[in-house]
């Protein structure tokens, strides 16, 4: 039993004298560092901007300007109404789109930027505008 007192003392001993060993080796590297290299070291990598405020950084503003119904159907909207997933009306599909076209322009636009059946909300086109996907719907109903 006295054995093993003597051992655990000599454990937590030898414990201690590692932790303070690798602490006393720890202070140099962190004293180094100045509090702007720390700061730089830990800054988020991104910023979030939320619609009606103001830009913190306009010289990042990656938009062009509104896109083509084209370049909108071509780059979210053919993953669906390419090739008909879950009862997406094709492009360009007389008899998919007459009935929905019957309902009118509006109509068609609200179920786009809501959400409707299957279709996720703006059609996974989480930055389009009212207009670019009113765009897509007409590139994908012109001349029917």
């Amino acid at each position: 039993m006295k054995t093993l007192t003597v051992l655990t003392k000599n454990v937590v001993v030898a414990t201690l004298i590692a932790l303070f060993t690798v602490a006393a080796n720890a202070a140099p590297v962190q004293q180094a560092m100045s509090k702007e290299a720390i700061a730089d070291r830990i800054k988020p990598l991104a910023k979030v901007y939320v619609a009606g405020e103001q830009q913190a950084d306009a010289g990042n503003a990656g938009s062009s300007g509104p896109r083509s119904g084209e370049d909108v159907y071509g780059s979210f909207c053919v993953n669906c109404h390419g090739s008909g997933v879950l009862g997406a009306p094709k492009k360009g599909s007389e008899e998919a789109w007459k009935p929905r076209l019957a309902q009118g322009i509006d109509t068609l636009l609200t179920h786009a930027w809501n959400g409707y059946n299957a279709m996720p909300p703006k059609g996974t086109c989480g930055d389009c505008s009212k207009d670019e996907i009113k765009s897509a719907i007409e590139f994908m109903t012109k001349g029917l």
